[in-house]
């Protein structure tokens, strides 16, 4: 009966793979990038192992700390992917309704979707970990039983943590009144925003650059070799790892043995749990909620200075946001990193690393522009890009409305653009204060991310406009098309060289300022050029992906 549930998935694969309308270019794009994404993940953990190997008696401590750190990333990544899953799967998806109405038994229809949770919250996680694990196989020249101890391992840690999630789902829908969606998102996002935390805290990456927190050499290496919690699972695959590397049969089989143990008496219990309270959490999930949206939202004064028809686009933009709650669940987590991205920049110990502090506080400065802008595209990837398949069949409304497809595409350009340039401008702002940079710098990082900003959310609206999913279930996973594909390629391409742009000027003007003398008529000239490019750039940025979008959505219309 299972097999017969999961059927509908296998043949969807099976008919994308087959269909004649099926685009071989973009398949090998997809190919091509993510083989060398893979690829360069592997030469960097290869090269940093080797350097690691060639360190005498701290070496091997130190690559074996970095694989904890590893499995500890893995294990929480995998939490927060399988919990959003857990929820979408078990109780938005829109075929639910169907499925409940065979006469099947709950508990059936669970595992079903257990195993699609699995196997969609832990694929890429599980795919993009193997060149780290296989760097260690390589370097420490790991037997075939490591390989297979690696397989079995990561995937039995994929199977704990999709049940946990599994059941941590279950529990809080059917304790929270299901009309409540919301307060059951943040919950969830809450306790794993303490898992999060905790897993950062166990890391805490920075003691490793400040030698005054250790009082000799022997409370270092001390502090190397102390073990990760061993009431996590996570610790175990760890330890069964490094046992399949050094060779240690006993360790190996009892940490193994650990896990599968844990994980059968997971499974168990999520069966006990589902067949209890699945349907009836379920259940309550249909109940009618009034979706209300809050007059001070709606009244805003700055809509009510627009247009009337385009006032109106603008109130159903945001109700569309509002009613939408699958968009809550990625809000709340994207939350949960920016707060930890941030942390990070707080406990940089800039006055224990041997650098010249200032030049090394200007540089992580300007090199925050591009991670900052590497953020500014993965949430506009989540909320700018799917705005316009969102629309989905009822686009024809749009099309048949008194106002133009073009103003259609600007208005939404808007409504995104200014709590992401707000957004952009504190994270670069609050960053930019814990390190203490020049005031030439903080100005500097402020304007660039400001022409940033637009640019970013213009390829996000004009590309998502020039290829649209309007029959998606899930607009949010457009992102995951041919056309996200470019839209990440292109963001990328176009802060990169704006940052390579800017790198030359800033180094003379910051260089010039420590040696006490003054720049050049060629180098202002340079300056001011390369400056001006930047802009220029960023006007065609913001410019040239709306009008090709909206070309590219009249076309296919």
């Amino acid at each position: 009966m299972i097999a017969i549930l999961l059927k509908p998935r296998i043949l969807s694969f099976k008919n994308r793979g087959s269909s004649k309308d099926s685009k071989w270019h973009k398949v090998l794009l997809f190919a091509i990038i993510g083989l060398l994404f893979w690829a360069g993940l592997f030469a960097v953990s290869l090269r940093v192992l080797k350097y690691f190997k060639s360190i005498q008696d701290v070496g091997d401590i130190l690559a074996i700390k970095l694989l904890s750190m590893v499995m500890i990333t893995f294990f929480s990544v995998l939490m927060f992917s399988s919990i959003l899953t857990s929820l979408s799967k078990l109780y938005l998806s829109k075929d639910l309704s169907l499925v409940h109405s065979m006469p099947v038994p709950s508990y059936k229809i669970f595992v079903a979707r257990w195993i699609e949770i699995t196997i969609d919250s832990s694929w890429m996680v599980f795919l993009y970990m193997l060149p780290i694990f296989i760097s260690y196989g390589i370097v420490y020249k790991g037997n075939v039983i490591f390989y297979i101890n690696m397989f079995l391992s990561l995937s039995i840690l994929s199977m704990i943590t999709s049940a946990i999630s599994g059941i941590i789902v279950m529990l809080v829908v059917f304790i929270i009144p299901a009309t409540r969606i919301k307060n059951i998102f943040l919950f969830l996002s809450l306790c794993f925003f303490v898992v999060l935390y905790v897993a950062v805290r166990l890391l805490r990456p920075e003691r490793l650059v400040n030698p005054e927190a250790f009082e000799t050499v022997l409370s270092y290496l001390k502090t190397l070799k102390a073990p990760a919690p061993i009431y996590l699972p996570s610790t175990w695959a760890f330890d069964s790892l490094k046992a399949s590397l050094f060779n240690l049969p006993v360790e190996l089989i009892f940490n193994l043995g650990l896990l599968i143990s844990f994980g059968g008496l997971v499974y168990f219990l999520m069966i006990i749990i589902s067949d209890s309270i699945y349907f009836k959490g379920f259940s309550k999930s249909q109940a009618a909620s009034k979706q209300l949206i809050a007059k001070r939202i709606l009244t805003f004064p700055i809509l009510n200075l627009l247009p009337r028809h385009v006032h109106a686009f603008a109130i159903k933009e945001i109700k569309i946001f509002y009613r939408d709650q699958t968009q809550w669940s990625q809000l709340f987590l994207i939350g949960v990193l920016i707060f930890i991205y941030v942390y990070n920049f707080t406990v940089i110990p800039l006055d224990k690393i041997p650098i010249k502090t200032i030049y090394l506080q200007n540089l992580l400065s300007f090199l925050n522009i591009g991670l900052a802008a590497f953020v500014l595209t993965a949430i506009t990837a989540r909320f700018v890009y799917p705005a316009v398949s969102i629309e989905g069949q009822a686009f024809w409304i749009v099309k048949m409305s008194p106002i133009k497809l073009k103003t259609f595409l600007w208005l939404k350009f808007f409504i995104y653009f200014f709590p992401l340039l707000v957004l952009s401008e504190v994270l670069i702002i609050v960053t930019n204060i814990y390190l203490s940079v020049t005031p030439f710098m903080m100005y500097l990082s402020s304007i660039t991310i400001f022409f940033i900003v637009p640019g970013v959310v213009s390829m996000g609206i004009g590309m998502g406009a020039a290829y649209p999913d309007f029959k998606s279930e899930n607009p949010a996973q457009a992102v995951t098309s041919f056309g996200g594909l470019l839209f990440m390629i292109l963001c990328a391409a176009y802060t990169g060289i704006v940052v390579l742009i800017e790198a030359g000027p800033v180094y003379a003007i910051f260089m010039s300022g420590m040696k006490y003398r003054s720049l050049s008529v060629l180098e202002l000239i340079w300056i001011l050029v390369s400056f001006l490019i930047a802009f220029i750039l960023s006007l065609l940025a913001i410019i040239l992906p709306m009008q090709f979008g909206e070309k590219r959505l009249l076309l296919s219309q």
